[in-house]
């Protein structure tokens, strides 16, 4: 599975939801409003949730395997460094 485009959707003004994000796999899925979180010593991200009734939130969508939530994270840092640079053609 190759990521095939990465969306910056929205930036935020929250200091710590910088922002939220859609990556196209193989031109054929789409996974929308994965944020991009500002964490105590890095990004990471928090990928699409629903809140439940109890008030937790669970995950709509996530990678089973860690290696594939590296390359997600990777690339979408990759990205959104270059967007917030300025070096992006959108």
């Amino acid at each position: 599975m190759q990521i095939t485009d990465i969306k910056i959707r929205r930036l935020t003004d929250n200091p710590k939801m910088k922002a939220i994000v859609s990556v196209t796999f193989d031109d054929e899925l789409v996974i929308h409003d994965i944020k991009i979180i500002a964490g105590y010593d890095k990004m990471f991200l928090a990928m699409p949730s629903r809140q439940l009734p109890n008030g937790s939130h669970s995950d709509i969508v996530h990678p089973t395997k860690h290696s594939l939530r590296e390359r997600i994270e990777q690339a979408v840092l990759a990205e959104y460094e270059r967007y917030t640079h300025g070096e992006f053609e959108n």
